[in-house]
């Protein structure tokens, strides 16, 4: 028996790294494809990393950086049609395999839905992407997995705002204190913390690493595998090598003494 029933999961840096060799790779793709001698090389992309969603990241390298637009388009217009085409090229991305899931992810939803604790994803990413990443990792019906699916065009506000948090905590019919999330960056942490939950696990990638993570119950480089250490950036693993469901327990239960 466990402290919580559900994980509601962020999804891009957290279920799979997305964001370097999917996202930005589509984004150029659209660049290019729309005749714009735009592109976003590594360390730009970690900048516009800080702005959430894809049509809001390209309005924001616009508002910026005010390169040369096509005439007679407006920049929003042209943000939501590069965001269209962004997407039909991250598909394909995911259609070729050249994204898996992180390490220990797997294992960790594998756990979940033998121990009957319920799954969900709360992203600033839209439903589309979600399915498609989740139909080419992983496993067969992977999306069917999650019961729960909320999405950043489903509400107001994107991330750092509480806004899908909000809706996934809904859509579940759970408390705050019922659920534990795995996030991957400070404004995925701030939304969490701002929707009443508090037990939030970290798991940095090569973007977020340096990002400040001090009300995160655990902040670690991975879920890691059994065999597969991973490294402790802030909390405790209390003995443990991996990221495992009793290790979720015990956050929880030191969040929330009252589920002991």
């Amino acid at each position: 028996m466990y402290p919580f029933e559900a994980i509601i999961w962020d999804v891009d840096g957290t279920l799979a790294d997305t964001e370097r060799d999917g996202h930005r790779r589509a984004f150029n793709a659209a660049f290019a494809e729309a005749g714009l001698d735009w592109c976003w090389d590594v360390a730009t992309y970690g900048e516009l990393l800080e702005v959430t969603g894809g049509r809001e990241r390209i309005a924001a390298f616009i508002a910026a950086r005010r390169p040369a637009l096509p005439p007679g388009v407006e920049s929003e217009a042209l943000a939501a049609r590069l965001h269209r085409a962004k997407s039909r090229h991250y598909a394909r991305l995911l259609a070729a395999g050249a994204i898996g899931l992180r390490p220990g992810v797997l294992r960790l939803l594998r756990a979940a839905r033998t121990a009957g604790i319920r799954l969900a994803i709360a992203t600033t990413s839209t439903p589309e992407n979600v399915h498609a990443l989740l139909a080419h990792v992983g496993e067969s019906g992977l999306a069917e997995w999650f019961e729960v699916i909320a999405a950043g065009d489903m509400v107001a506000h994107k991330k750092p705002a509480p806004d899908v948090y909000l809706l996934a905590l809904e859509r579940l019919g759970l408390g705050a204190a019922a659920c534990v999330v795995v996030e991957d960056s400070t404004p995925g942490l701030r939304a969490a913390r701002a929707a009443g939950l508090e037990t939030v696990v970290v798991t940095v990638n090569d973007y977020t690493r340096g990002q400040a993570f001090a009300d995160a119950a655990l902040v670690v480089d991975g879920l890691g595998e059994p065999g597969t250490p991973v490294s402790v950036l802030h909390g405790q693993l209390e003995g443990r090598s991996h990221v495992d469901l009793a290790t979720l327990a015990d956050l929880v239960r030191a969040r929330h003494p009252e589920s002991s």
